[in-house]
């Protein structure tokens, strides 16, 4: 479907007759009530700069022949359709080493100002996903997709207006650390789909959540003792991983774009670097499909990365659903029991 063409005589004698394009007027195909129809209907465009709202500037030029009017029509389109989505994708920095990530763009020309209009922000170093986000956790989201080096000075200024809260960490030098390679997709027994990434600190609310959802049971088998609480001083804690010495991997279920944790697995490495400490946490309604065993075999994956020598944990006697993961694992497995505790060990030797 288009309303007209502009090209080169090749372009041109393909159209001619070609019954698998129709062209109709620009009332018709930007007609937003009409796209709609089409489910999952998504709109993508070039973002020229962003600030910590998601607020979008586009290109003052390029190779988009349509206005901002039309544009609009796309967006709303995008936002009535059933789970439409509209996405900006642009590099982090431009062909200047500049930010295209600013705090704010509000000087910016050809500017969206529509800001819940935009569903994804897409960079080089992540998707932020920001429907129905509060600023605070759009701002963070925005964050973590900046270059590794403009993140300090946004954090800065975010806290300085109060858009992020005054004592909110960052962890310089495990920006450029990030386990990136952490992408997977897997469908457990009943059919269960879970996204796997590794922690971000915008991550930080759906974790949050996570915890309030599991049992009291549940997170004592993790901590050891009762969580009531997860304040924003503890959990920002939790979610800002520093990478050189440890590892979080989260898994998302449901739809994309939920943004509903239903799994954590994290490594912490021992003090002299030989070794590593493992611990997990699944919601309920995810136990017993194979979720704890695909979450062990991605941190023994990550412990021999990191030339570790051993995994080690300390598990109730009661939590046999933990103790069954490590001796599924197939690695060497030593096991000692004190003070009603089982001290597990797996080498990962040989």
């Amino acid at each position: 479907m288009a309303s007209y063409a502009l090209g080169t005589k090749k372009l041109m004698k393909w159209l001619h007759k070609n019954p698998l394009v129709e062209f109709q007027g620009l009332d018709w195909v930007c007609n937003s009530q009409l796209i709609a129809r089409n489910p999952q209907f998504v709109a993508i465009y070039e973002g020229r700069k962003a600030d910590l709202q998601g607020r979008v500037a586009f290109p003052l030029r390029g190779a988009v022949i349509s206005g901002p009017g039309e544009g609009i029509d796309f967006y709303k389109a995008a936002e009535a359709s059933k789970d439409g989505n509209t996405i900006i994708g642009m590099p982090s920095r431009n062909a200047n080493g500049e930010s295209n990530i600013l705090f704010s763009i509000e000087k910016s020309v050809n500017q969206l100002r529509l800001r819940e209009s935009i569903h994804v922000l897409a960079t080089e170093y992540g998707v932020a996903l920001l429907k129905w986000r509060p600023l605070r956790e759009r701002a963070q989201a925005i964050i973590d997709v900046a270059h590794p080096d403009d993140r300090e000075d946004l954090i800065k200024k975010a806290r300085e207006k109060n858009i992020l809260y005054s004592n909110q960490i960052f962890v310089s030098h495990s920006a450029h650390l990030y386990p990136s390679y952490i992408n997977y997709t897997k469908t457990f027994k009943g059919g269960k789909t879970i996204r796997f990434r590794a922690m971000k600190p915008s991550y930080e609310e759906a974790m949050r959540r996570f915890f309030y959802r599991c049992s009291n049971e549940t997170v004592f088998y993790r901590f050891f003792y009762s969580v009531k609480t997860m304040s924003h001083d503890k959990m920002q804690a939790y979610v800002n991983v520093d990478y050189t010495k440890e590892f979080s991997v989260v898994g998302f279920g449901g739809k994309k774009g939920e943004n509903l944790i239903v799994a954590e697995a994290r490594l912490v490495g021992s003090d002299d670097g030989n070794a590593g400490e493992v611990a997990f946490l699944i919601d309920e309604n995810y136990q017993g499909a194979g979720v704890g065993s695909y979450l062990m075999s991605l941190l023994v994956d990550e412990g021999k990365r990191r030339m570790l020598d051993e995994l080690y944990a300390e598990v109730l006697p009661d939590n046999q659903p933990m103790i069954k993961v490590f001796e599924k694992s197939g690695l060497p497995l030593k096991s000692k029991f004190d003070n009603g505790v089982y001290h597990v060990t797996l080498s990962l030797k040989g």
